[in-house]
């Protein structure tokens, strides 16, 4: 499943993005988490930060961008339907490896706890080498067939 969660861009540089994700009823997966009480699930806050780091990166250097390691995380402030998550992803690299080391925070906005931290933590972008990968697959196909 391939979803998109990031609803706006507010700024976006070669080393730093600002996006928005507005939370609604309407997405399924509040129904569950929790019954009479919706909130943003964790996941999905780290996976905000995360896509707001891909489109960074795939604006910045072309190519497919995955997610890596995650380090340091902290959950704060929790993020309700009717407010947004904004965040903020600085990137810093490429490392030897060709990847990128990231910061990023999410504030919550509207409410009676606008700009409280939601997400803070550091982690890490990779290139997806698909050519690499198709290559190594092949060979061990040609390897492996009698």
């Amino acid at each position: 499943m391939r979803f998109h969660l990031i609803d706006n861009v507010m700024q976006l540089e070669t080393d730093r993005i600002v996006a928005r994700k507005q939370v609604s009823n309407a997405e399924e997966y509040l129904a569950d988490h929790f019954p009479g009480f919706p909130i943003l699930p964790g996941v999905m806050m780290l996976e905000v930060m995360v896509q707001a780091a891909r489109t960074m990166l795939e604006a910045a250097h072309g190519g497919v961008w995955v997610l890596g390691e995650v380090r340091a995380l902290k959950y704060g402030a929790m993020v309700r339907p009717g407010q947004a998550l904004e965040v903020d992803v600085t990137a810093s690299g490429p490392d030897e490896h060709g990847a990128f080391s990231c910061r990023g925070s999410g504030a919550v906005l509207g409410g009676d706890v606008d700009g409280d931290t939601a997400i803070s933590g550091r982690f890490t972008m990779r290139a997806v080498r698909v050519l690499v990968a198709a290559s190594a697959q092949m060979q061990e196909s040609k390897t492996t067939c009698s």
